[in-house]
């Protein structure tokens, strides 16, 4: 006889639990990201609040999406499943940057192909970043994704004067003294992490500013 006061487990196995956890982080960051869009539509948070924001969903979404995307079939799929009608953070996933550097485009030279180029280098530092975050070392497999990240942000006009510029060339000359199969130590990986995070936030600001003169 069922027991009403037993509690209803929805994994049976420590490969079940994980699951069903990414796919409630997936959820939740779909949610998070619609009210997100929407309160940034009506102007309760501006973009300095916006932007750091949805970075961090989308690079959440990002990496769980390597864990669970080809289990649930996209993420389309995902949201028709779970009946979820949330289509400004649908629609934000898909583009993969904030509203911010999504208009932005409009103010910078290029225009859509501008855009291009925003998405093109928004995911250069987000796979960088991660990278080192998944405890890669070695100079071939950090060299060619510090390459990428250098030549779309050298695009932007006034990228020469932006000062993460002289810390991602800093960072190109030290992997190009090195071997291919030379590691970069821990205290190099966190001394570089931080300086390309600070490189990618000043990359957003500078977008943003562009955009309002």
């Amino acid at each position: 006889m069922m027991n009403l006061d037993e509690e209803v487990r929805l994994w049976t196995t420590n490969t079940e639990r994980e699951k069903t956890e990414n796919l409630a982080t997936l959820y939740s960051i779909i949610v998070s990201l619609e009210y997100l869009e929407r309160a940034y539509v009506r102007d309760s948070v501006n973009g300095k609040e916006y932007a750091p924001a949805c970075i961090k969903l989308l690079a959440q979404y990002k990496s769980l999406m390597k864990l669970v995307g080809d289990e649930i079939g996209g993420l389309e799929a995902f949201m028709k499943r779970f009946k979820m009608d949330h289509q400004a953070a649908l629609h934000r996933l898909t583009i993969g940057v904030p509203a911010t550097v999504e208009h932005s485009a409009e103010a910078t030279d290029g225009g859509a192909e501008a855009g291009k180029w925003v998405a093109e280098t928004t995911q250069s530092f987000i796979t960088f970043m991660d990278a080192l975050k998944l405890n890669l070392r070695a100079k071939d497999q950090l060299h060619p994704f510090l390459t990428d990240l250098m030549s779309g942000y050298s695009r932007f006009k006034g990228s020469g004067e932006w000062e993460g510029r002289g810390k991602i060339l800093h960072w190109l000359i030290t992997l190009n003294a090195m071997k291919a199969s030379d590691e970069i130590t821990e205290e190099q990986s966190r001394q570089m992490l931080f300086d390309i995070e600070n490189a990618y936030n000043e990359f957003f600001r500078s977008l943003s500013s562009s955009n309002k003169t």
